[in-house]
């Protein structure tokens, strides 16, 4: 049974320690759900961040805010707000770092003498078309200067928010200059409530993958992550409503629960499924040699022993059983002007 202690419409139940400071405060417990979001402008000197993990495909990404109010438990991305002075807990998703100039930092970049174009991943952090992106409009804009420099750009969202910016995906997507993933790791809504409880409805975001399919619009999805005893038993079903959608590939990750990702999940499992939260994190630590996170590159993808297997051999079938012939594009660097286009622009 559910805990009916939870703070609804978040992940973290708590602030937690950060590992850089030597004291922390720890409001009262009942204050939590009276914080309100707060949003800070920050300026960075750089928005395009080269990627130099191993085992990921991307060579550069570019995050529009730091912190995330989507409320996902398990985002690795939480440690990242301790570097700043926050919490990985309540405070990464109730303090959010705006980045308002990060278009024109994106087109000094493009600028540089001598760059050589190649895919921008736009999020792979936090989620640039999070509720913050409804009022600042920063991922859009950062979509207008990669189309006005006809520049390729990947799209990592957990939000159908990002139908908003369909003037502008067409008419990229027609110079082969964008792709959109959508992050669907369940489409049991009850669940999905609890997993990220302020992203779009499951319902919702297999719509927009229709959506952008019927636009011509490159859609990737990633069912992730899976979390054995939470959603590890959708995986066939996930893939088949995705294909039926209009999906052209996917991927998928095990959950890993890396520094303070590892507290501020245990404490939401506990709040959120109680009578199963040892099994889940038993399981996980199946999966992790014993742990429950792993940084070593390509081994935290893949995890080990009989669940991880399983789940393996299940995406598998489903790629063989839903994705069978279905190829996803490379977007192209062709077009790349090296100066924006003036007659491109869609608004001013």
């Amino acid at each position: 049974m559910q805990n009916e202690d939870i703070i609804k419409g978040q992940g973290a139940q708590r602030n937690v320690i950060n590992r850089f400071d030597r004291y922390t405060y720890e409001p009262e417990e009942e204050d939590f759900e009276t914080i309100k979001t707060s949003f800070t402008e920050v300026f960075p000197k750089t928005i395009v961040n080269q990627v130099k993990s191993e085992d990921l495909p991307m060579e550069y990404s570019m995050n529009p805010y730091q912190g995330c109010e989507h409320g996902c438990s398990y985002c690795f991305a939480r440690p990242t707000h301790e570097y700043l002075g926050y919490s990985a807990g309540i405070d990464f998703e109730r303090k959010i770092m705006v980045k308002k100039n990060a278009p024109e930092l994106l087109e000094k970049f493009f600028q540089k003498r001598g760059y050589r174009p190649a895919p921008i991943l736009l999020s792979g952090n936090t989620d640039c078309y999070q509720p913050a992106e409804r009022q600042f409009e920063i991922t859009r804009n950062l979509l207008q200067v990669c189309l006005d420099y006809r520049h390729p750009v990947h799209v990592l969202t957990k939000n159908a928010l990002v139908l908003k910016d369909m003037d502008i995906l067409k008419p990229m997507a027609e110079q082969n200059l964008v792709s959109v993933s959508l992050s669907i790791p369940t489409i049991n809504e009850e669940l999905r409530r609890k997993m990220e409880p302020r992203t779009s409805s499951a319902k919702n975001k297999l719509k927009a993958v229709e959506i952008l399919a019927e636009n011509k619009i490159p859609v990737n999805v990633m069912v992730a992550p899976i979390i054995p005893g939470l959603n590890s038993d959708e995986p066939l079903a996930v893939l088949k409503a995705i294909s039926d959608a209009g999906a052209q590939s996917f991927g998928y990750t095990l959950v890993r629960l890396n520094d303070s990702v590892e507290p501020v999940f245990i404490n939401w499992i506990e709040h959120a499924f109680p009578d199963r939260a040892q099994k889940v994190l038993n399981l996980i630590r199946s999966m992790r040699g014993g742990k429950l996170g792993e940084k070593k590159y390509f081994d935290r993808q893949k995890g080990d022993g009989n669940i991880a297997e399983m789940i393996h051999n299940t995406f598998r079938i489903g790629r063989k059983k839903f994705f069978d012939g279905k190829d996803f594009p490379r977007l192209s660097i062709q077009n790349f002007t090296g100066a924006k286009d003036q007659q491109l622009r869609l608004f001013d």
